[in-house]
């Protein structure tokens, strides 16, 4: 590992944080006045703080045989980005990445494509990765690499030599030990996991499952209370650190122009009736198709309230170029259209399908006029969509949050009082249209004070587990800090 230059020993400097993922947030992206929010935001703050390295992929194609580094620096922030060849791109990333690993982290075994071609282009793209951010490494960096796209880097990154902290953070689910076996060498991708020092998951669920396998399968010691996991002479941690949304940044989008003229767009297009609102990208993990069916028997039970409630569904493309994903597509236009077609009015259509994405000012606005928050994935690891909804709310009269007791948020804005009342959000079974249907109900009916009382459980939770909290315990835990 190369060394920086000698600098004055009597003016400690903090340990380099070095970010690593598989696309990267480079500076450009940001607004105007330099803010910047999310997980993009709070990483970057991280960075300036420490004078930091961002690396990963470009997102560009290159033909060249050995990776070439693109590097730049802005605000003590150092960019350093590979190319991946044609094949690498089809291989790794929209091959076992997302062809393999998306789908069985969230439970879609029977959408899991197990190729040992594209397995071994994982492999090849992990080490190509090592070989590269091995050349620009510091012996006392701190090294924190996000998600499943780069598992195994950690431990290619150990067998080079580096010595240094090494953690890892999990964005989406893990699987029970039971649907993980179906995956072909699964002990060698959790083996890789224990190369590093700290591992993170966003929920507890997560930690358990992961903490599960490592016992049965591998026959590592474990210590559910400190999350130590001891393995053939090593010693990994394992903790849940639940990710929350950039809160200040985001209550500032709704001080905008844009968030104010978006939420009067939509009260006005909707002509008094109550709106309800979906935000996801369009993908399976998102239960889109379910939501609608469970959209369709709301109607089917109440069609006199086609009158009172309009559902918009923003659901921008992503990962075109995987079949899946081309499918889904086609399926969540026609459920849409039958329902428009049997439930419209000359003057009302039931269901709005918008097929792009939107800003976060203008989120916040859409958000803030509606005033049912229908987030229904079948699986997600957090799902910050509903803690932005419930953020962008009116105290003095808040929407509803109908949320899916699969998404990793349920566990922090979905629970009983200690008096038995259900608070914070409504939760629903999302393979179910009558759980859909009734929760919609609810909602449609709820009163205020009920809806603030709701809105009051969720939003402390919301505020004060932000991402920059996240960001410092993962960060202080990695490097040792005392907290």
């Amino acid at each position: 590992m190369e060394r920086s230059a000698i600098e004055d020993p009597s003016k400690p400097k903090p340990q380099r944080l070095v970010v690593v993922s598989n696309r990267v947030a480079v500076p450009k992206a940001r607004g105007a006045d330099g803010a910047q929010g999310g997980l993009a935001g709070a990483l970057n703050a991280a960075l300036e703080e420490r004078g930091g390295l961002w690396f990963g992929w470009s997102g560009e194609e290159s033909d060249k045989t050995e990776p070439t580094i693109h590097d730049n620096s802005a605000e003590g922030v150092t960019i350093a980005t590979v190319d991946l060849s044609e094949r690498d791109v089809d291989e790794y990333y929209n091959g076992y990445a997302n062809s393999t690993l998306w789908p069985l982290f969230h439970y879609r075994i029977d959408l899991a494509q197990f190729e040992a071609r594209t397995g071994k282009g994982y492999e090849r793209v992990n080490n190509h990765f090592a070989d590269s951010l091995c050349k620009m490494l510091q012996d006392d960096d701190i090294v924190w690499i996000h998600d499943y796209h780069l598992i195994p880097l950690g431990q290619r990154l150990r067998e080079r030599g580096a010595e240094m902290r090494i953690g890892f953070f999990l964005h989406t689910p893990w699987p029970p030990t039971r649907l993980l076996t179906s995956l072909p060498y699964h002990e060698r991708l959790v083996v890789s996991m224990l190369g590093y020092d700290l591992v993170g998951f966003q929920t507890e669920e997560w930690l358990s499952s992961f903490m599960h396998y490592c016992e049965t399968e591998l026959g590592a010691e474990v210590d559910a209370d400190s999350g130590s996991i001891a393995y053939k002479g090593r010693t990994t941690v394992a903790k849940s650190y639940p990710i929350g949304i950039d809160w200040d940044h985001f209550q500032t989008q709704g001080d905008t122009g844009e968030a104010r003229n978006a939420e009067q767009r939509l009260r006005s297009s909707t002509r008094h009736r109550i709106a309800m609102i979906g935000v996801d990208r369009l993908d399976y993990s998102k239960g889109l198709p379910e939501r609608i069916d469970g959209i369709g028997r709301f109607f089917d039970q109440h069609p006199e309230r086609t009158r009172d409630l309009i559902f918009i569904q923003i659901a921008p493309p992503s990962r075109e170029d995987v079949e899946s994903y081309q499918k889904i597509r086609a399926t969540l236009e026609q459920k849409t259209g039958e329902i428009n077609g049997a439930r419209s009015e000359v003057d009302i259509v039931p269901i709005r399908y918008v097929n792009r994405g939107y800003d976060h000012s203008e989120l916040y606005g859409f958000f803030r006029a509606a005033k049912i928050g229908l987030v229904t994935p079948l699986r997600d690891g957090m799902n910050l969509v509903a803690k932005e909804y419930v953020a962008a709310q009116d105290p003095e009269d808040p929407g509803v949050l109908i949320l899916s007791e699969f998404a990793g948020a349920a566990q922090q804005l979905g629970c009983i009082d200690e008096d038995g009342r259900e608070s914070g959000a409504v939760l629903v079974n999302p393979h179910s249209p009558d759980s859909i249907a009734s929760a919609i109900q609810r909602a449609l009916d709820m009163p205020i004070e009920e809806r603030r009382r709701r809105y009051e459980r969720m939003i402390g939770t919301v505020r004060d587990d932000h991402i920059g909290k996240w960001t410092s315990d993962f960060y202080s835990d990695l490097a040792g800090e005392v907290r």
